[in-house]
């Protein structure tokens, strides 16, 4: 099941050299991901402002697919190297099979309600009878290919179970490239190809899709051998249950998030459209300056889970301290960057005076945070590496809704767009601490009692 020359020892390799390998390849294949998305944003919008719009209501529902496909990627990974670090290799395989088949079959009924459901959702969303012909041309095409889009998500996380993050990095890479270059082609037509404007984008999306399809099964099915659906001891149905006890709740973690976002993007309204306005560029700073953060926790997991099968506690305690210390001095160091070029910052986001103020009154505070951002995410990560989902759950309601939202509530009313920012700053120390001291003891309920000990020394 293994790769020895792709993948790296998880139960033996030291592990700060460990993480950086398997850490560095997610960073490349994110960022990549990002910039193809960009140039995907940037011809659309090339259509004018209608299908733009479009295209910013099927955010939400795309995001709602996806949410499910990422927990199921993580239940995906995480059971699959539960097995690999126990040494069930016959175990990580059929795991491997039946969380392909499952996660199409719940993504096609996602998908095939929303499709019914067009029209009605994106009415209760405000879109007008003018946007709706830009949107069920984008977002028909979207929900009949998005089966093409789970199946190189849940085939990556089955490589990286084993420790291999390479090649799930080149597989999104390529994707991205393929969608960037199909974008134009498609959307403006070219040679005897006519032009489909945002439905071809939407079938660029797709084309890129199945591309990652082929490339992940015969790896998957072929190259590796990583799937099969024999087993003597395991149900198709006992698997199941296995990967939707942890992907579920991660999946609805994930949904957490923007709704979360929504009830700030409201607060922040109260104080002006500029507040608002600079409040979407931190948002976006956020996401840049998270994606070391963000490619830890994809590689975090197998590592943690491996060994967790392995019975070698002492080694998922060191790589989550580990993990969590290099997240802090990382997050600091860009924070004093962001700081450094503030105001330039601002000003290429930003014309207005007032919002070139608020973005660096932004950038001045909540950056700070952000390395204690990371120890919630990265705790996050590795609850659902340790079999234990619903902790990740109820960490990501208690830090959106009992401390980040409510915090941000408070300072606002006290000290108005900054006691915004640094509520929200406190709620993120405040769920910090508590996630870290949680991990820790749920490190000592699943292993040997000195782990917790270890953990928080």
């Amino acid at each position: 099941m293994r790769n020895k020359q792709k993948s790296p020892d998880l139960l033996n390799a030291p592990i700060p050299e460990t993480l950086k390998k398997m850490t560095i390849p997610m960073i490349f294949g994110m960022v990549t991901l990002m910039l193809f998305n960009l140039v995907d944003t940037f011809f659309v919008s090339l259509l004018g402002t209608e299908p733009l719009a479009a295209i910013s209501f099927t955010f939400p529902v795309t995001f709602t697919v996806i949410s499910l496909a990422i927990g199921l990627s993580i239940g995906t990974s995480a059971i699959i190297a539960k097995a690999l670090g126990a040494g069930d290799i016959a175990e990580a395989r059929f795991d491997g099979a039946v969380a392909l088949i499952v996660s199409a079959v719940f993504v096609s009924v996602l998908s095939l309600f929303g499709y019914i459901l067009m029209d009605p959702i994106f009415a209760l969303l405000g879109a007008d009878q003018s946007l709706m012909v830009h949107i069920r041309d984008y977002i028909g095409v979207w929900f009949i290919g998005s089966v093409f889009l789970i199946t190189p998500m849940i085939g990556n996380a089955v490589v990286r179970a084993s420790g291999d993050t390479k090649t799930p990095s080149m597989i999104m890479g390529f994707a991205g490239v393929v969608n960037a270059v199909l974008d134009p082609i498609f959307i403006f037509g070219f040679g005897p190809i006519p032009a489909m404007g945002i439905k071809g984008a939407a079938i660029a999306s797709v084309v890129a899709w199945t591309c990652g399809v082929f490339i992940i099964l015969y790896l998957l099915i072929f190259k590796r051998k990583l799937v099969s659906l024999k087993s003597k001891k395991q149900t198709f149905s006992s698997a199941t249950q296995k990967m939707l006890k942890i992907g579920l709740p991660a999946a609805g973690a994930n949904m957490l998030t923007p709704i979360a976002m929504a009830v700030m993007t409201a607060l922040v309204a109260r104080h002006g459209a500029e507040a608002v306005a600079a409040f979407g560029v931190g948002s976006r700073i956020e996401s840049i300056s998270s994606i070391v953060v963000l490619a830890l926790s994809m590689t975090l997991p197998p590592f943690i889970s491996q060994n967790f099968g392995a019975g070698k506690f002492e080694r998922v305690a060191s790589a989550y301290k580990t993990s969590l210390k290099f997240i802090l001095i990382w997050q600091f160091i860009l924070y004093l960057v962001l700081i450094l070029f503030s105001q330039v910052i601002a000003e290429i986001f930003a014309s207005s005076e007032g919002v070139i103020s608020v973005i660096t009154l932004f950038i001045w505070i909540l950056p700070l945070g952000y390395g204690l951002q990371g120890v919630i995410i990265l705790s996050n990560s590795s609850f659902n590496a340790l079999h234990k989902p619903m902790n990740a759950l109820s960490m990501s309601v208690i830090r959106l809704f009992a401390f980040y939202v409510p915090f941000a509530y408070v300072g606002s009313l006290f000290w108005d767009i900054q006691g915004l920012f640094i509520g929200a700053l406190v709620g993120n120390v405040f769920t910090a601490l508590i996630s870290y001291r949680w991990f820790c003891q749920t490190l000592e309920s699943v292993g040997v009692n000195n782990q917790a000990e270890e953990c928080e020394a």
